[in-house]
């Protein structure tokens, strides 16, 4: 079992905090923001949710992710990143379109309120 000295050593080495000094690092450290607030925004309401955004959004980290394998060195921290951010994105783009196309029951609702039938 690795001990604790070990793992320091290993962080504070001169490869670690040289890797921890470049863009090959906090780029998608700093990306991270992205993913996040898709993970919290999973529980607001799905009205508020722009399709043409999150489609661009998805397409956004496909591209991000095969870009990060395609690098010399392949940035694995960028292909999580944006594998968290495609998984998120399309969590929200499935309440997007179940909002906007596949629940019926909010249509008939909708059918039956007083103001769409005073519209009419």
């Amino acid at each position: 079992m690795p001990s604790f000295k070990k793992f320091t050593d290993f962080l504070f080495s001169k490869q670690s905090l040289k890797y921890m000094c470049t863009t090959h690092f906090w780029g998608p450290v700093s990306n991270f923001g992205i993913p996040i607030a898709a993970i919290l925004d999973l529980k607001k309401d799905p009205e508020l949710i722009s399709g043409p955004m999150t489609g661009s959004l998805i397409l956004y980290s496909l591209v991000f992710m095969r870009y990060s394998m395609a690098v010399i060195p392949q940035n694995y921290l960028l292909f999580g990143c944006h594998f968290v951010n495609e998984i998120a994105q399309l969590g929200q783009g499935f309440r997007w379109l179940n909002y906007h196309y596949l629940n019926e029951d909010k249509k008939k609702e909708i059918e039956a309120s007083p103001a769409a039938t005073s519209e009419k």
